[in-house]
């Protein structure tokens, strides 16, 4: 947080009465409540932390800001589960809810919107930890891709969507001959379901005889993500992995996958090869419908494909 300042008072208190006459007194542009569940109001008969003082003390805090017109921030527990502990009704009273997401050992951090009754829901915002506390990224895409292997077979940057933001990351697949009767699949940081589809079709679809070898796909960095168009991404780095033939570096992917193998649409396709082209992309494989709907971005060749064996053909 840095040194305090003037501008920063801590007040150590729990009793919601006198944390209301404090905010009268000081008048506050921002309140911040750490934590909900250690609040108590004295007409309430349980301990803090039970379901009806965190009810109360929430309704309190509500009218505290509706009524005096200040900003207040209440962090709460969350269960094993990652969700806000507590009664449900709690996020119902609030007009926001944000979660605080991250691998417990990556330095990044990633807040995410629940519920947002002023806005979308969809939008990200990516901090990095440091000495001097929480920084945002301003590059999250540069930020995803520090580290990328050269000239290593299983690995290619693929664009999702969060909101209206474009993200590229790095899909890795390790594909391995398994002398196990069922060969083993794990997927980290997206769908095992998704990845098992995904493998089904290549088979299928692609000719590529996978049933006899381990499959081991990772979101590199830790981030999750489940959007349709990261399917592209996966089928190629399986394909690539299983065929030993690295991808060109400066090639980035994103499409939809479906049962009968072919590439299908997504939305804002333009922002994802924008985004690509700033950051010195200069291929981007894509669904032959999004290629036709682009006008030609300079600098950057689109390479519509129509189907997963033509999305194969095309990286090698």
């Amino acid at each position: 947080m840095g040194d305090f300042s003037e501008n920063l008072k801590i007040l150590c208190e729990t009793n919601l009465a006198d944390i209301r006459e404090t905010i009268s007194a000081e008048h506050p542009d921002i309140v911040i409540i750490d934590s909900i569940q250690t609040m108590y109001h004295e007409k309430v008969a349980s301990a803090p932390g039970s379901v009806s003082q965190v009810r109360e003390s929430t309704g309190i805090l509500l009218q505290i800001a509706k009524g005096m017109n200040v900003t207040i921030f209440v962090v709460g527990h969350v269960t094993k589960e990652g969700v806000v502990a507590g009664p449900r009704v709690l996020e119902h009273m609030v007009d926001t809810v944000l979660y605080c997401e991250g691998d417990r050992y990556a330095a990044y951090r990633i807040l995410r919107s629940a519920k947002n009754r002023f806005g979308s829901t969809n939008e990200i915002g990516v901090f990095e930890m440091r000495p001097e506390g929480l920084a945002e990224v301003p590059n999250p895409s540069e930020y995803m891709l520090e580290g990328k292997p050269e000239g290593a077979s299983g690995s290619i940057v693929a664009c999702t969507m969060e909101g209206t933001r474009p993200v590229l990351l790095e899909v890795q697949a390790l594909v391995c001959k398994t002398n196990l009767a069922f060969p083993r699949r794990t997927a980290a940081g997206t769908d095992l379901n998704r990845v098992n589809l995904l493998m089904a079709v290549l088979e299928k679809r692609a000719g590529l005889r996978l049933s006899s070898f381990d499959a081991y796909v990772n979101i590199a960095g830790g981030i999750r993500m489940s959007e349709p168009a990261l399917d592209l991404g996966i089928v190629l780095a399986v394909a690539s992995s299983f065929r030993d033939q690295p991808i060109d570096e400066k090639t980035i992917t994103f499409g939809e996958v479906g049962l009968s193998g072919e590439v299908r649409s997504v939305s804002m396709a333009e922002q994802r090869v924008r985004e690509a082209k700033r950051l010195g992309f200069t291929s981007v494989i894509l669904p032959e419908t999004c290629r036709k709907q682009l006008v030609r971005v300079e600098g950057i060749d689109l390479v519509g494909v129509r189907s997963v064996r033509d999305a194969i053909l095309k990286i090698g």
